[in-house]
């Protein structure tokens, strides 16, 4: 039997953004709970949801997020089924950005199935 390598791939990664499409920020690795997601600044920090997108080749992409961010450090990317609360997704370590003031972090999420 033969298998559509490249249709399941799609398959998965369209399956993907079927669970949760709101983006965090975490000031470490957040493990698989989502520990150390940011908090505090004004405008207050908050989850920033995304609209996927389906692509080919097994991707999908989300749109650009702008999410403000209190002075810190910031080290990783989280996905979540809600904008408080709700299930940890999946989580990517991003380039260590620090904010000596309030800023903001603008976020594109991908999501590629291998």
């Amino acid at each position: 039997m033969a298998i559509a390598v490249g249709t399941t791939r799609q398959s998965l990664a369209d399956n993907y953004k079927t669970l949760g499409a709101y983006v965090s920020v975490h000031t470490a690795d957040p493990g698989s709970t989502g520990a150390s997601e940011a908090s505090g600044g004004s405008p207050a920090y908050a989850r920033k949801q995304t609209t996927w997108t389906s692509a080919t080749g097994g991707v999908v992409n989300g749109s650009q997020v702008t999410v403000d961010l209190p002075a810190g450090t910031y080290t990783h990317i989280g996905i979540w089924s809600a904008a408080s609360g709700g299930t940890f997704i999946d989580k990517c370590a991003i380039t260590s950005t620090t904010l000596g003031a309030q800023g903001q972090l603008l976020i594109t999420p991908t999501f590629t199935q291998s």
